[in-house]
């Protein structure tokens, strides 16, 4: 093979200059992105990989400045919404942010635009601008031989797009769907994907979420429903966390102190009640909360959909109702939480992140939770759910609450980069601690009437288990730390006058929160046919039932909690 079979090192000059004019528009956010630690380097592989792609047009014509400008303009005006959101928020662009968008009126739009058009802004978005006229103005004709463009754009379109079908073909022909599916997750951070992929999700998703709304405004209400608490106005208050075990929890007796304030408010205020043996019926958010929120539970897994949800029985009872999330708003996972949010009178969606692995604190619940407190409503029903302690835990909290990297291992069989994310975690449940004493304590101080309860939706292993070798959830394997939750009830001094319990004689009962919607019934005075006083945590009736976990489509996988070992 000669030397002169390969093209020289010029021709490949204009190549290299037309990639470097493609990758520009896209890849700025991800490696921004990238920098301030709010993704990792995938995002910014596939924007560079996939921003390749339009080298193709540029490779077959030799009027490379009009095919540049025409691409450049795609790319530059797709990409302004990216680069807006991130100059903004600092976070990427995704179809929860589309969601929340085109959801808002054109009031709102309007002083969402006042409020962040500033000279500043306006002079990122033309310097962003000048760049990418500066790159189209270097782009040059491309002299690469004939053949050798030939094979530059059947590798690129063998590589990019093709390859994962013909692979998947042999391999697997079913899984050509989710194949599909995952090209177009590599493709989505690369202008113009963004929005179009995200356009797509979100009408996609918006569809199935009509259709569950339809079908739970469809629903007949309750019957012989009853309120016993009196014409006081109230404020109630549900906090949902994620992925928080309560096993690293200092409040429960983990050698770390991972929960100072929750602790010290415990020791210090009669009216918080620590409840010792609560437990979740399956380790994922949404399966749990299928059950949580409504009348499913693991013998009867459909409930969900033919019968009220406790956002529906607090409407029925006169109750205003919020949601406040920092959960993901819109994806394919995360449908069923936006549903139960649009079943509320008023919604808070504070993170529009494509991926729940990027950085997303939890504090950015609390303004929104002090608004709708203020709110003049008699009768409020609020539900703020967390991000928690969801992996991956070195994105749930700020630099300030890393304290425990530096302290004495507590398993000393871990590995380096286990014991990493062991603290880690307890990192996180510190800052957990943080976020839900500050929603205790500013419905303490509020004064309003009612109580506040908080419980995680699902637990976490983290190497707690002998032999230490796992971490997450898996209900085909399951162990405790998977299940065991929190839960903390906090009542106001007038309520508890009000309505005298006994709390102190319930706190070592065992109770899965399958039941969940029985025990928040009974708190809040509330009957009605299909209410069962024996499935309250807190009632006078009350019988322990098996705890039953796994999943209720395989009921044969199904066994109690109580049978797992101790380890």
């Amino acid at each position: 093979m000669t030397p002169a079979f390969f093209p020289k090192a010029a021709a490949w000059r204009p190549i290299a200059l037309a990639a470097l004019f493609c990758c520009y528009f896209a890849s700025v956010v991800q490696i921004a992105l990238m920098l301030k630690s709010y993704s990792g380097f995938v995002g910014l592989r596939s924007t560079l990989l996939y921003s390749l792609l339009w080298l193709i047009p540029l490779l077959m014509t030799q009027r490379i400045k009009l095919a540049g400008a025409l691409i450049g303009l795609l790319l530059w005006a797709s990409s302004l919404a990216g680069l807006g959101y991130f100059l903004i928020y600092g976070q990427e662009f995704s179809q929860s942010v589309l969601f929340v968008m085109l959801e808002s009126n054109p009031g709102e739009m309007g002083e969402y635009a006042g409020q962040y058009l500033s000279v500043s802004f306006v002079l990122y978005l033309l310097l962003y601008t000048l760049v990418g006229v500066w790159l189209w103005s270097r782009l040059q004709p491309v002299t690469l031989p004939l053949r050798w463009r030939a094979l530059l754009i059947a590798g690129l379109a063998y590589g990019l797009l093709l390859h994962p079908f013909v692979k998947t073909h042999w391999d697997n022909p079913t899984n050509l769907a989710r194949t599909q599916k995952q090209l177009l997750g590599k493709m989505e951070p690369a202008a113009p994907w963004q929005l179009v992929i995200g356009y797509a999700q979100y009408r996609q998703q918006l569809a199935h979420m009509s259709q569950l709304l339809e079908k739970n405004s469809a629903l007949p209400p309750l019957q012989a429903l009853k309120d016993n608490s009196g014409d006081a106005p109230r404020t109630l208050v549900l906090v949902i966390g994620e992925s928080t075990q309560r096993g690293h929890m200092g409040l429960y007796g983990y050698p770390r102190d991972t929960t100072p304030r929750l602790t010290a408010m415990a020791h210090q205020d009669p009216n918080l009640t620590v409840f010792n043996d609560v437990v979740t019926p399956r380790p994922y958010t949404i399966e749990t909360l299928e059950q949580v929120l409504t009348f499913a539970n693991e013998k009867h897994p459909d409930r969900y959909l033919t019968q009220p949800t406790l956002m529906n029985l607090m409407k029925q009872a006169g109750y205003k109702t919020f949601w406040i999330t920092n959960q993901m708003t819109l994806t394919a996972r995360n449908t069923l939480l936006t549903v139960f949010s649009r079943q509320t009178d008023r919604q808070f969606y504070m993170n529009q992140q494509r991926s729940q692995n990027t950085r997303q604190y939890d504090e950015s619940v609390l303004g929104p939770f002090v608004e709708v407190l203020a709110d003049p409503a008699p009768r409020k029903f609020i539900v703020v759910h967390l991000l928690g302690t969801h992996i991956r835990y070195e994105n749930r909290y700020p630099q300030p609450f890393e304290q425990f990297e530096k302290s004495a291992p507590l398993l000393s069989t871990l590995g380096q980069q286990e014991q990493q994310t062991f603290d880690q975690y307890d990192n996180a449940n510190l800052y957990n601690d943080f976020v839900v004493s500050s929603l205790f304590d500013t419905y303490r101080h509020s004064g309003k009437q009612g109580f506040m309860l908080y419980l995680s939706d699902h637990g976490e292993e983290v190497y707690d288990t002998p032999p230490h070798q796992r971490q997450g959830r898996d209900e085909l394997a399951p162990t405790r730390n998977m299940y065991t939750v929190p839960f903390l009830l906090w009542t106001s001094p007038q309520w508890a006058n009000a309505h005298p319990r006994d709390l102190a004689a319930t706190v070592n009962r065992k109770y899965s929160s399958a039941e969940f919607i029985h025990t928040w019934s009974d708190l809040a005075g509330l009957s009605y046919q299909g209410w069962q006083p024996q499935l309250s945590l807190v009632n006078p009736q009350f019988v322990e039932q098996p705890r039953w976990i796994g999943n209720p489509d395989h009921p044969h996988q199904l066994r109690t909690f109580d049978s797992l070992p101790n380890g």
